[in-house]
């Protein structure tokens, strides 16, 4: 019977042990090719959590990747940003994975440490996306970014100068930044898929503030609406920016000024008792958002209709 623990990882070293590698060439770094892997599915665990960044691609998917009920076009090569802490499970199929090719880079925090790379990778939003975000590349996408990678590993195969960490560094630096460019892409190419997202968080707002549920339930936080689009915190944000220029809590907080400018012109209701029915637990936190939005507080809104 499987231990349903997570398994950690802490080195490159012991990543290489777990698959039947060859020690690493670097501690601290390491380009691994999925081919190389020696190991058997039924005895691997299958949920992990590495103290290190994983940066991996793979190619040959036999099946289809779907994102809601859209199947991914670009499935010959998925990225995938894995950070430190993080835990995630890996569902194996023997038949797929002898089709399978591609390329994991395992970077320590160590081998970053005392660079400018260090606090900036925490930057990058899509270490923190789920695994069903992944990045889909196309032909010349991938060409570019195993192109980096591989520059990476010949880097660090080489005699060790006191070039060799800054070298690497830049690289790394053009990899991400490269992800970032493509995931804007992705968002924009997938407008079918995201514009359906942007219909139902409009339909999920429109019902929790125009209904009881605000009042039963209070605020609705960024992880709840997440939630109910089944996408992850981070990767609904990082989409609406670049789809709309706002936030998710943004666009909470637009569908709770546009609620309380229809209540505090339509009823007579007193502003407390509209903070409270908005799922406020204080009316002053509610007075100084609503002023803060419109630059007039409740009652001056109100009076104007008056």
């Amino acid at each position: 019977m499987r231990n349903n623990q997570p398994h950690r990882i802490k080195t490159v070293s012991e990543f290489h042990q777990l698959r039947g590698l060859q020690p690493p060439d670097h501690p601290l770094i390491s380009v691994v090719n999925v081919e190389a892997f020696k190991h058997s599915p039924d005895d691997e665990p299958t949920t992990l959590v590495l103290d290190y960044y994983s940066i991996s691609l793979k190619r040959g998917v036999n099946t289809k990747i779907k994102y809601g009920r859209q199947e991914y076009d670009f499935d010959e090569g998925i990225m995938f940003f894995i950070a430190p802490g993080q835990v995630f499970s890996v569902a194996h199929d023997k038949e797929e994975k002898l089709k399978m090719s591609g390329w994991l880079l395992l970077i320590h925090p160590d081998f970053l440490w005392n660079t400018h790379l260090a606090k900036k990778i925490r930057q990058y939003e899509y270490f923190n996306y789920s695994s069903k975000e992944a990045l889909f590349l196309s032909e010349k996408e991938e060409t570019v970014v195993t192109g980096i990678v591989r520059n990476v590993e010949q880097e660090y195969k080489s005699n060790i100068d006191k070039f060799s960490q800054d070298i690497i560094i830049a690289q790394l630096e053009l990899l991400l930044a490269y992800a970032e460019r493509f995931y804007q892409r992705q968002f924009i190419t997938r407008k079918i898929s995201n514009h359906k997202i942007l219909d139902h968080l409009q339909n999920i707002l429109d019902e929790y503030f125009y209904s009881d549920v605000s009042a039963r339930k209070g605020l609705p936080t960024v992880q709840y609406i997440a939630g109910l689009l089944h996408v992850s915190p981070n990767y609904l944000s990082s989409l609406l920016k670049v789809q709309t220029g706002q936030t998710t809590q943004q666009h909470i907080h637009n569908k709770l000024i546009e609620r309380a400018k229809d209540r505090l012109s339509s009823t007579n209701l007193s502003v407390s008792e509209i903070a409270y029915e908005l799922g406020f637990e204080h009316p002053q936190s509610f007075s100084k958002l609503f002023k803060t939005k419109t630059k007039q507080s409740p009652q001056e809104f109100r009076q104007s209709f008056n």
